[in-house]
Parts: structure tokens; sequence; C-alpha cells
């Protein structure tokens, strides 16, 4: 099992996995009227501005996430370099969450660009995917036992929102110049090794901060 290399975790890495989905009717899974998909090119317009509605509350709180200046390129790009999955209903985009792994961090697979429609929030629909993707990409997929992901301490609710979810902080680091960027870690599967201990802290060759788990055979 290979979980040292960038870009997969024991399974297939990302880029197969984006391949396989291409190969099969795009790969979408219906559940229940929703579509669970990876965008497409054709989807950039219509995720450029869900994403612009979605964070605009956290621009506003001036919290300085990457995707609070989307623009076409930066949406297009990150489509084509990592996996970008999105929800559809009624034949709209509904939420978006992509993935990508964060070497430097984790070697678990982490997730960002979480957006909910602002007309669908609080309605379950962003739970669905990210259900989706930790449980259908990340665990059954990937066979990764732990998924990652990271969001601002000064958000109002965004941290407790993740706890409730079963992540759990493990590391943080600076956020623009009043903020930390705190990091969180999931775990999948009960006696995965992410559940046994706390979180081991080593330094990288490069003299980052990193973390790893009882059970992970990644040397760092």
């Amino acid at each position: 099992m290979d979980r040292g290399r960038p870009g997969t975790y024991g399974g297939l890495p990302l880029s197969a996995v984006k391949r396989s989905a291409a190969a099969g009717s795009k790969g979408e899974v219906t559940t229940m009227g929703d579509i669970f998909r990876l965008a497409e090119e054709s989807d950039t317009g219509q995720l450029l501005t869900l994403i612009e509605g979605a964070y605009r509350a956290i621009r506003d709180l001036n919290i300085d996430f990457r995707a609070t200046r989307a623009d076409y390129e930066f949406v297009r790009t990150n489509m084509e370099e990592n996996a970008c999955y999105v929800l559809e209903r009624d034949g709209r985009i509904s939420a978006t969450l992509s993935l990508k792994y964060m070497e430097e961090v984790s070697v678990y697979p982490f997730l960002f660009m979480f957006a909910v429609h602002p007309a669908e929030q609080s309605q379950g629909v962003g739970s669905r995917l990210l259900r989706y993707v930790e449980e259908e990409i990340v665990r059954d997929t990937l066979l990764s036992p732990a998924s990652t992901l990271a969001t601002s301490r000064k958000h109002p609710w965004l941290l407790p929102f993740y706890e409730r979810k079963g992540y759990q902080p493990f590391y943080e680091r600076d956020l623009g110049t009043d903020d930390q960027l705190v990091f969180m870690i999931k775990n999948l599967r009960s006696g995965s090794g992410t559940d046994r201990e706390d979180p081991v802290h080593s330094s990288g060759e490069t003299g980052a901060e990193r973390y790893s788990f009882p059970g992970d055979l990644k040397k760092i």
C-alpha cells in the first residue's frame, strides 16, 4: 500500500478516479433525485456564481480564503488539477466540494472549497455532498481511513460545524494577519489508527510542521 506518493492513498490516485468517472456516464451517482458527479468545464460559469455567492459572507468577515477571490480561471484550473465534485438538483448545481492532497500537512486526502448555493443553505444539501465525498470517494475509492480539511478560527460557526461532523483540530498556522487556519481530521473507519492516539508531531525535510498518526506508513 503506497501511502507516501502524492495523489494516492493505497487506492486509486486522483487522476485515475477522474478518468474512471469520465468513462462511466460522467461518473454520476443519483440518490433521491440528487446527482453526485465530477464537475466539467461547461460547469465553470455556474460554479463561479455559486462560489461567489457562498463565500460572500466569508469575504465580508475579512477571512483570507483564496475562494473569496475566485475568478473564472481559478475555478477552471481547480477542476483540471484537482477532483471537483458537485451535487446537482433539478438541473442546477446546488453544492460543490473539491479534493486534493496537502502532503506538507498530512498524507490523508484534503477537502476544500466547500460551497452551497445561498438559496439552498441550511437544507442539508452540503451535508449530503460532504458525506458522499467522505464515504464514496475518500474511504471507499481512495481507501483512506481519514479525511482532512481546514477552516478559519475566527469564523463564528464553521469550526463547531465541522466538529459536529466528526472532525478534530490537529494543527494551526497563520491565516492573514489576525486569524488562524485550523486543520482538522476525521476518522472514517473505526480501528484505522486515527482514533487510537493523539497526533504525532514531527518536522518534515522542508522544516514545515507535519502531523502523522499511529499506523501511518508514510516516512516523514
